[in-house]
């Protein structure tokens, strides 16, 4: 923990080693008032340093508070952030490339959360894109979930972007918040309900929505036979979509309220049969470890964990790299407290994640 006044020095090529540590530590900055020095960012990709989506985001929170933000530039592998107040109000942020805006959601949403006003950002990108949540997930997923420590996350699915093009917006409504509450995600329940949504974008024929959501739905009904599934294929509207894409996302849902989904995207070369299987496989492995969330959701709830007023208790699958990411640099920088114990349970492979929140405060609320 850095004193006041201090920078803290962040080592970028730790642990996960990409964008994620840049996206905790600088909505952590922003909130917490701290100076950070981010060194050897992205340091073992083979493109290391910012790419546009990561810088896009940096400057998005940059914006939002009246920070400042140095050496950052693409390519650069490392930055100075020093954060001023976070207003709110209206901002674009646009990646230009086919940059995930479900990333860029992700940087500035603690943010806005926490601001003077309430803010409306306009993210552009890809809303589809590989090494990212879909715009879907987000939607289906995430958004039910991280509600639960009481706000509300308004957007409009304006346009959708796919690789390699991108061009897709976003509009984000947020009203800030005094504090946030804890979650508890420890009961399981029995799966209640599966569906999905397959689509096809620009030239590709429908006939492939179809394909992958039959193909998803026939290995589902090998482990599950007595659940219906509806999973509806779609043709983008030519004005809602830039360019061609493909892919499918299937959500399974509990008794209890937990949600998980698998999903996948299409690509050269791949059948649309394989596709579909690929994101029921995801849904599947997801169902079997006996936690409440999956393996994409479990990281993106670290940051609203800590700063929540009390304690939270999430029950996951294994973790994974980027939750144990996220855990040591959500700890670094703040003085919330998080312990991992594995469940006791046969035939499960999950763990109770629990954290003591700081209970962070928004002053202008």
């Amino acid at each position: 923990m850095a004193e006041e006044g201090e920078t803290v020095d962040i080592d970028g090529s730790i642990m996960e080693g990409g964008g994620q540590i840049l996206r905790i530590c600088t909505a952590l900055g922003c909130l917490l008032g701290k100076r950070l020095h981010v060194h050897q960012i992205r340091a073992g990709r083979s493109t290391p340093g910012l790419r546009p989506q990561h810088l896009s985001g940096l400057e998005t929170v940059r914006d939002l508070c009246g920070g400042k933000l140095v050496k950052a530039e693409i390519g650069s592998t490392e930055i100075e952030f020093t954060p001023g107040k976070i207003k709110g109000g209206t901002l674009t942020a646009d990646t230009k490339t086919a940059g995930s805006v479900c990333l860029l959601l992700q940087v500035s949403l603690p943010c806005v959360l926490f601001a003077e006003s309430p803010s409306e950002l306009i993210l552009k990108g890809g809303t589809n894109a590989e090494m990212a949540p879909q715009i879907d997930y987000t939607t289906m997923v995430f958004k039910p979930i991280a509600e639960r420590f009481n706000f509300k996350l308004d957007y409009d699915i304006k346009r959708r972007g796919y690789y390699p093009r991108g061009g897709g917006e976003i509009q984000v409504k947020v009203s800030p918040v005094k504090h946030l509450n804890p979650i508890n995600l420890v009961d399981r329940g029995s799966v209640t309900k599966i569906y999905g949504r397959s689509f096809v974008a620009g030239v590709l024929p429908y006939r492939m929505a179809k394909d992958m959501a039959s193909a998803a739905v026939r290995c589902i009904r090998r482990e599950l036979r007595d659940l219906y599934i509806n999973i509806q294929a779609v043709q983008e509207h030519k004005e809602r979509a830039v360019a061609n894409g493909s892919g499918i996302i299937i959500v399974a849902e509990t008794s209890t309220g937990c949600i998980f989904a698998g999903s996948a995207l299409g690509k050269k070369g791949v059948t649309s049969d394989q596709v579909g299987v690929e994101a029921a496989e995801i849904l599947l492995r997801n169902l079997h470890h006996g936690g409440c969330v999956d393996e994409y959701l479990q990281d993106q709830l670290i940051i609203f964990m800590a700063l929540a007023d009390g304690i939270s208790q999430i029950k996951t699958g294994p973790l994974t790299l980027h939750t144990q990411t996220a855990i040591h640099f959500v700890e670094q920088l703040s003085k919330a407290k998080f312990t991992v114990k594995k469940c006791e349970e046969v035939n499960t492979d999950c763990n109770i994640i629990e954290c003591q929140g700081i209970g962070f405060r928004n002053m202008n609320q």
